[in-house]
């Protein structure tokens, strides 16, 4: 038995649980560092930057239900998302997160993660990471699917680790051990 935190990746494990172990590892430090906070907390922009913890969070349950509808199954994203009008506002995701309080928020991106995690063990008992999916004219496989939300995760956990330090001076590479979000 382990006492490694549940985001932490398996020291030594298959193809398939390094790449969730690493998603779920970003997927837990980008929650972590936009957690507990209320509508100033995720409001805040540093710089020039209209990026927020809010938006960013917002956006990631857009990309997550994306990836696993569109992106995986080929099929129509659900709400919020399939009633925006994204050609009037193609940043749709960051902007009208601005009107959604912190409840609404945290439970979106809380919500897609869920839903991302069991539409990918599902496609993960039919096919594998070898799966082809509905991009790159079916030559895409699920591996990259995976690679690019990890990427994203990346990108935007980097992100909200500089807005997350200038809310409250939060800093740290994952979530403390025993670490649950609120």
């Amino acid at each position: 038995m382990t006492d490694d935190p549940p985001w932490e990746p398996p020291l030594a494990g298959t193809e398939t649980e390094h790449l969730i172990g690493a998603l779920d590892r970003q997927r837990a430090t980008f929650r972590w560092k936009a957690d507990g906070l209320d509508e100033t907390g995720l409001g805040l922009r540093i710089g020039a930057s209209t990026l927020t913890l809010g938006r960013l969070l917002k956006h990631l349950a857009a990309v997550e239900d994306n990836t696993f509808t569109v992106k995986l199954a080929g099929v129509r994203i659900n709400e919020p998302w399939f009633s925006a009008d994204w050609e009037a506002q193609p940043d749709w995701d960051f902007v009208s997160a601005d009107r959604d309080g912190p409840a609404e928020l945290y439970a979106l991106w809380d919500a897609a993660v869920a839903r991302s995690r069991q539409r990918l063990a599902e496609a993960l008992a039919d096919g594998g990471l070898d799966r082809r999916v509905h991009v790159g004219d079916g030559r895409a496989s699920l591996r990259r699917l995976l690679f690019d939300l990890l990427e994203e995760y990346g990108r935007h956990t980097g992100q909200a680790d500089l807005l997350r330090e200038a809310v409250d001076g939060r800093v740290g590479e994952d979530p403390p051990a025993g670490w649950q979000s609120t």
